[in-house]
């Protein structure tokens, strides 16, 4: 693979580069022609590698690209899955060049979906089309890109469903998270559910003077911030009645496992620009950030916010939350539980409203399985080392759907690194781990 990669760096760039310069945002309706652009293009590049078959298939959302190649039945499956929608770019300012201009500079790729998960997708393309032009695929191999994770793929369900013998493979391969370091790589052996929720405080009926009413009214935002305050207590935990009733607690064995993965308090602090860390009573960071559920405000509004001042107190006030869940726990559930509780805890001088946005479930897979073997022993042969298993703590919610529907294990190779800085101005992939990646997924292929 590496002198297949030596051969055709610049021919990958230059193929990754068109999909980058496609801002496919699937959170944002004036991007759908670009979503379309962009799955049109991952058609003509699996073509291009060698699927026997592509195409675009519409959803109730954004469509869905698959592609395959079939050597027989006798032959194991690959069903290989990522998503070719991206964040919205933010605040172009923040950015060093521009998001949908990809650029490299300081050895890495910098653009919006460098990473997350055109960057990583590709590596797959690349791979396959590797193993076809050699004549050395073993494997049924299909492919499956999305076009709403960022949203939380809420067509694809569905579309799984419907289509899931079209779908059925021995292994899901996914590529669409980080490793600890490119020193010290890892293998996600689970990632963490999500429920997201949005709520409104209602006070008065318009906006009030805040001179005149000041003192004697609840205010929508003081109350909101009041309640949010309350849904952890000082130990760090989730004050959500029932909350924990479905987190399994990991064996002292498997926390030994974990805590193989080497971890610098300081140069962590150092790299985000905290003074401080928290978090649950009696875990450590990467406990908290990986086994355990947690739960954060993601935005908060209401009010006067425009430059000058405005003595008001506002007729509203609203937030976005969301919270992450260890397998186990069920996204549906969860917000049932999380809805009663809020609207339990309102004093009676406002109104509340919660709505469930969405929500995902979490899944584990077995270190024992012959695939994480054949991934572990395929990036040990690439980094020189063998690889931790962590726990992810982000969220890839489809894939627990998938694995129920399709009775088939994710196995998560990924190999971005937090300095990408994924959703964030300047996300990067690093070109030595795009090559590595490539290298690891074409030995995964050898030994699976």
């Amino acid at each position: 693979m590496k002198e297949y990669i030596a051969e055709n760096k610049e021919r990958f760039f230059d193929e990754l580069f068109s999909l980058l310069r496609i801002p496919s945002v699937s959170a944002d309706p004036r991007h759908k022609d670009d979503m379309r652009a962009c799955a049109d293009r991952w058609v003509e590049l699996l073509l291009a590698a060698g699927a026997d078959s592509a195409a675009v298939y519409e959803t109730a959302g954004h469509p869905v690209v698959f592609g395959s190649k079939s050597l027989g039945a006798g032959f194991p499956t690959i069903l290989v899955y990522g998503h070719y929608d991206v964040q919205p770019e933010g605040d172009l300012k923040l950015w060093k060049s521009h998001p949908y201009e990809p650029e490299i500079r300081d050895g890495a790729i910098y653009a919006r979906g460098a990473n997350d998960d055109k960057g990583q997708t590709f590596m797959h393309v690349k791979v396959f089309e590797y193993l076809v032009r050699t004549g050395k695929l073993r494997h049924n191999v299909k492919f499956i890109f999305e076009g709403e994770e960022e949203t939380g793929s809420d067509s694809l369900g569905e579309w799984v469903k419907a289509h899931s013998k079209m779908l059925s493979s021995d292994i899901i391969l996914v590529s669409d998270t980080t490793m600890i370091s490119d020193k010290v790589p890892s293998i996600n052996c689970g990632m963490r559910g999500l429920t997201y929720m949005e709520v409104k405080v209602t006070g008065p009926d318009k906006d009030l003077h805040s001179g005149h009413y000041g003192g004697g009214i609840f205010n929508p935002v003081n109350t909101l911030c009041k309640m949010i305050g309350s849904l952890i207590d000082d130990e760090g935990r989730i004050t959500v009645k029932g909350f924990y009733d479905d987190v399994v607690e990991l064996s002292r064995k498997d926390r030994r496992m974990l805590a193989r993965a080497p971890f610098d308090k300081k140069e962590y602090m150092d790299s985000i620009g905290v003074g401080a860390l928290s978090g649950e009573k009696g875990y450590t960071t990467l406990e908290r950030e990986g086994i355990r559920p947690c739960l954060d405000v993601n935005g908060i509004w209401g009010g006067y916010i425009e430059d000058g001042s405005k003595t008001i107190i506002p007729s509203e006030a609203h937030a976005k939350i969301s919270m992450r869940l260890v397998p186990n726990q069920d996204c549906d559930r969860i917000a049932r539980l999380f809805t009663r509780h809020f609207k339990a805890i309102a004093p009676k001088g406002v109104k509340v409203d919660v709505r469930y946005v969405h929500g995902g479930n979490g899944f584990l897979i077995p270190i024992s399985s012959k695939a994480y073997k054949a991934a572990s022993k395929a990036m040990e042969e690439v980094y020189g080392i063998e690889p931790v298993p962590s726990r992810g703590g982000g969220s890839i919610t489809i894939l627990a759907d998938m694995q129920r529907i399709l009775h088939a294990d994710p196995l998560l190779m990924g190999f971005g690194l937090e300095r990408d800085v994924i959703h964030s101005p300047n996300e990067s992939f690093l070109i030595e781990q795009l090559f590595k990646g490539m290298e690891s997924i074409a030995l995964f292929y050898k030994y699976f």
